[in-house]
């Protein structure tokens, strides 16, 4: 396949003789405070695997489409792809990071709302065809620079919550279908489909149930007008869970069977993101400083605290929301995590919140939460770390890298995926299988180390 390298590009950790994810992490640990302390991402690639199962389980009749911008992890990309999903890209980079992967161009969607005229070019050029269009002047430039374009019409979704000031919405409304689909008819743009914007953070089963009516009336208006309607995309809003799929699923069937039966042809995909990663990631971040101020009077200046107040501490650690918390200024909530080291259970926990190396007000990653008294050196893990959280940071103030990430497998994952679910199977070769065994006086040592 196009762009598959003959060597392997990295290396996956295959879990062994025991292993486990907690020891992977301890080992690192170990490593890290050995040296530079600093963070790094534990990628369990075996979790991707399960997600797909649950998806196949649940949406057995929607393909995904990944959505690349979600997280753009090069071993991610390789594994959806063996597994067979198609991709959802915003941007001439991740069109290419996805090619580089061999995937067919009939398996990615490129759906960036306001494309500059280069990346058009580029995704005609490489024979991308299907581009997504909620307007006329993205309509017009589409005309010009991909004139054998395939279009999915966006049209915007109900809104799950009128409340949610941080959902943008995005696509053409209903009213204005008609007048795209006659201006795409009069450009000899074919328009072969509709695509609903689903914010991510969409609670509501019965959006997606409004979603799927409305894009009957799209269709309807098409093949009115003379277009072959042959793709219904739901768009994204899964958090990860299987309980959501369940009651997804259960909503919108019932109207794809009545709407969009096996007997019209149409394909329904949707773009499950956070699905796929959110849970497979777990990110260490290590303690590099620490206030202690009293509660009741952390607003005011003080010098010492006296014997009766109850203290509150501010941790700052190597990561914050400009680089792999990002997601934060998007006001996504991240969970409190959890210490990395020996602690009874009966000890003290103190009110706390933590916060980015930058010193910036905006840099406060988690407001409030329970930990017990930290010492710097001491290291906290952020568990379903996947979702926006790699890439280049926003700003960098420590001049330290983006975190690395390690992967690994269990021994299980690895042969199911082998045996069972491998579509692209050249993409696997980008993989080099290591053996990890366990190795209990480092991870003794990760979890009794001084800081």
């Amino acid at each position: 396949m196009k762009g598959i390298a003959d060597e392997p590009q990295y290396s996956v950790g295959l879990l062994e003789g025991g292993a486990a994810l907690c020891d992977v992490i301890d080992s690192h640990i170990y490593e890290q405070t050995l040296s530079e302390k600093n963070a790094f991402f534990v990628a369990d690639l075996g979790v991707i695997i399960r997600q797909h199962v649950r998806w196949r389980t649940h949406m057995a009749q929607i393909r995904p489409y990944y959505a690349v911008r979600c997280n753009n992890s090069p071993a991610v990309i390789e594994v959806l792809a063996a597994l067979g999903t198609g991709f959802i890209c915003t941007n001439k980079a991740e069109l290419e990071l996805v090619q580089s992967h061999g995937i067919p161009s009939e398996d990615i969607i490129y759906s960036g709302v306001c494309k500059q005229v280069s990346q058009i070019k580029y995704a005609a050029k490489n024979g991308i065809d299907l581009l997504v269009c909620d307007n006329e002047a993205e309509l017009r430039k589409i005309s010009r620079c991909h004139p054998n374009a395939k279009l999915l019409l966006q049209v915007s979704a109900e809104a799950s919550n009128a409340n949610d000031e941080t959902s943008m919405t995005l696509g053409c409304s209903l009213k204005d279908c008609r007048h795209l689909l006659e201006s795409a008819k009069e450009l000899s743009v074919q328009v072969v489909g509709v695509r609903s914007h689903i914010s991510s953070s969409c609670e509501d089963d019965q959006v997606y149930v409004h979603a799927i009516s409305d894009a009957r009336c799209v269709f309807d208006m098409g093949e009115e007008i003379g277009f072959n309607m042959k793709i219904l995309d739901i768009g994204g809003g899964f958090s990860g869970s299987e309980m959501q799929l369940e009651v997804i699923n259960s909503a919108i069937m019932s109207m794809v069977d009545l709407y969009f039966p096996p007997s019209t042809g149409v394909s329904i995909i949707a773009e499950p993101g956070s699905f796929f990663v959110s849970s497979a990631f777990t990110l260490a971040v290590n303690i590099i400083s620490k206030e202690v101020v009293a509660r009741d009077r952390k607003d005011q200046e003080h010098d010492e605290l006296s014997a009766n107040e109850e203290p509150e501490f501010q941790y700052f650690m190597n990561e914050g929301v400009y680089s792999s918390f990002a997601s934060k200024l998007c006001e996504t909530l991240i969970s409190a995590p959890s210490v990395h080291k020996n602690s009874s259970l009966e000890a003290a926990v103190f009110s706390s919140s933590l916060w980015g190396p930058s010193g910036d007000d905006l840099d406060q990653v988690v407001g409030h939460c329970l930990l017990p008294e930290l010492s710097v050196g001491d290291w906290l893990m952020f568990s379903h770390a996947g979702s926006y959280s790699l890439g280049q940071p926003l700003c960098n103030s420590t001049d330290s890298p983006p975190p690395p990430v390690y992967y690994v497998i269990s021994s299980g994952d690895w042969f199911e995926m082998q045996d069972t679910g491998v579509t692209h199977e050249a993409t696997l070769k980008n993989f080099s299988v290591v053996p990890y065994f366990l190795n209990p006086c480092q991870t003794e040592a990760a979890l009794s180390v001084p800081a």
